[in-house]
Formats: C-alpha cells, sequence, structure tokens
C-alpha cells in the first residue's frame, strides 16, 4: 500500500506527466471545459424554471417531478443513446451532464424562492413594486443563498461525472481513469480519480468564496 501511494505521488509530481496533449495540464482544461460549459447551460435552462415557478407558484409539481426525473436518468446509458443518435461528436456528454445539473439547481432555486417571507412580498406590493420588481429586487436576494447551493451542488456533480467524456473517446481526467483500467495501471486510475476530486474540491471552495464576497457585499450596501 505504501509503495502504490509513493507511485502516485511520483505519477502526479513527475514532469513528463504534465507535457503534451496527455499531460495533467492538458486533461484538466478539458475537464474543466466540459464541466463549466455544461453547468452554464443547465443554469440558463434551470434558473429561469425554478424563478418563474416560485415567483408565480404554478407548476411546481410538475417542475419537481421532472427535475427528479432527470436525476434519476441512467447517465451512461443517456450517453450512449445521444450518442448513437448525434454520431462522434461531444452533444452526448453535454446532455447528459446537463441533465444532471438541472435538477439540483430548479429544486434549490424554488426552495430559495418559496422561503421568501409572504409578509415580505406583500410589503414590496405594497410600496408599489411590481411583478418584476418584487422578483428581482425583493425574492431573488433572499433566495440567493439556496440558489448558490444548487449551483455548488451541480457543478461538483458534473466534474464528478465529467469523466464519461472518456467513454465515447474524448478526454478530459477520464481519460486517465479509462485508459487505466485498460492498460491495468492501477497508478493511473488513481491518479485521475485524485485529480477529479482535487477539482470538485477547488471548484466548490471558489464558489463558497464567492457567495461569502457576495454576501459581504450586499450586506455592506445595505448597511
Amino acid at each position: 500500500m505504501y509503495e502504490l501511494f509513493t507511485d502516485l505521488g511520483s505519477w502526479l509530481v513527475g514532469s513528463q506527466q504534465w507535457t503534451g496533449g496527455d499531460g495533467i495540464g492538458h486533461r484538466l482544461a478539458e475537464h474543466l471545459q466540459y464541466s463549466l460549459i455544461a453547468t452554464l447551460i443547465a443554469a440558463a435552462i434551470a434558473l429561469p424554471v425554478g424563478l418563474l415557478i416560485g415567483h408565480t407558484g404554478r407548476g411546481a409539481f410538475l417542475a419537481i417531478n421532472l427535475s427528479s426525473f432527470g436525476r434519476a436518468l441512467p447517465t451512461v446509458g443517456l450517453v450512449v443513446l445521444v450518442f448513437l443518435a448525434s454520431g462522434l461528436s461531444m452533444t452526448p456528454v453535454y446532455v447528459a451532464l446537463v441533465a444532471l445539473a438541472v435538477p439540483a439547481i430548479v429544486t434549490n432555486t424554488y426552495a430559495g424562492m418559496s422561503a421568501v417571507d409572504p409578509e415580505v412580498r406583500d410589503a414590496a406590493r405594497g410600496q408599489g413594486m411590481r411583478g418584476h420588481q418584487v422578483l428581482l429586487q425583493v425574492e431573488l436576494p433572499l433566495a440567493l443563498p439556496l440558489i448558490m447551493t444548487g449551483l455548488r451542488l451541480a457543478l461538483i456533480q458534473v466534474v464528478s461525472t465529467a469523466t464519461i467524456a472518456a467513454y465515447v473517446s474524448f478526454g478530459g481526467l477520464g481519460r486517465y481513469v479509462f485508459d487505466g483500467l485498460a492498460q491495468r495501471d492501477l497508478v493511473q486510475v488513481l491518479g485521475g480519480a485524485v485529480l477529479v476530486a482535487v477539482l470538485a474540491v477547488a471548484l466548490d471552495l471558489a464558489l463558497a468564496g464567492l457567495q461569502r464576497f457576495l454576501f459581504r457585499h450586499r450586506r455592506g450596501a445595505t448597511a
């Protein structure tokens, strides 16, 4: 076991492992690209849906159940299905990752909006605010902590699952996992898994820092 971890450390810090198209730097950039693009697409779809159903109170049952259905979809099966339908492209990977990210964002956005005190909404309307003003100036700021939590959960899930890109012959850190399994190279498999975990933790900490900065800035603006 000690020898395995020693080999893993050598693999991670070896200069030859960080150069070229198969190097860690290149694979890390690919993995980050897949993850961020998928999460941004998911947010563009899920945030308006969550805000709308939270603001109006309509369609919540359907939206939440559709989100739960999306969470239950087998990711690899969805990749293979879309891959067969669309051919050799990144489309199936993005479809699967977006489908994985949407439920967390919709659910947390709706939960954040639902948690807003109805009396606060009524007070805002009583001051003459219109619907979109109540949404943007009252409900959205109050719901932001749960919305950010949803984005963080979605991003971590996407980063952890983006290894499936290698399943259909694309890049990312999953390349080390799948190639290592094919070559029976346990050090390479563990190296890929460690890198994915480190990337997920680093992105989560970055979003947590952004969340603290936004809330501190908001408190300072209202003080």
